[in-house]
């Protein structure tokens, strides 16, 4: 049973990420987005790291989410905002990067890196492993550092997004 769920969240997963960067609505994209992020909070589940999957629904896929949200209905860029259109080397360039990837991975199989002896490796999961008291540790201890470059991260988009909203002088509805 437990496997059948973890497939099942993991495709869920990774339907709903192809899908985020597939879409051509932006809504559409932040809303897959959420169920991405509401399937790995089933993983979580899975690893017994309930704190974990509720933050994972809490933080990212309702605080975060409605922040895009806001963001992406704020600015309405429409298409004459991004000046001429210039996608003429995107798709001649988007199969160049595929080729480069599939020979990566093809590299990848015929070294031998896959192989199942090089890819033991100890899980070290103590008693407090996805609870309150062990995330809290790790995250004031262990990742203080990333925590607090994603804060000024968070600051400098929230910034920028109210730059970007505030009307130029001259044009309607200025601020």
């Amino acid at each position: 049973m437990e496997m059948a769920v973890f497939l099942g969240a993991g495709f869920v997963a990774l339907v709903s990420a192809i899908l985020v960067f597939t879409q051509k609505n932006p809504v559409a994209s932040v809303v897959f987005l959420v169920v991405t992020l509401a399937a790995q909070a089933v993983l979580f589940l899975l690893l017994n790291a309930p704190f974990v999957a509720a933050l994972q629904i809490i933080v990212y896929a309702g605080a975060i989410m409605v922040l895009f949200l806001f963001v992406v209905m704020l600015l309405n860029l429409g298409r004459d905002e991004f000046g001429p259109e210039k996608r003429k080397f995107i798709r001649p360039l988007a199969v160049v990067f595929a080729l480069v990837l599939v020979l990566e991975v093809l590299a990848i199989f015929k070294t031998g890196l896959l192989d199942q002896a090089r890819l033991t490796y100890h899980l070290d999961f103590t008693g407090d492993f996805g609870t309150v008291a062990g995330v809290g540790l790790l995250l004031f201890t262990r990742y203080l550092y990333p925590f607090e470059i994603t804060s000024v991260l968070l600051l400098a988009a929230l910034l920028g997004t109210v730059i970007l909203a505030k009307k130029l002088p001259g044009r309607k509805g200025e601020l």
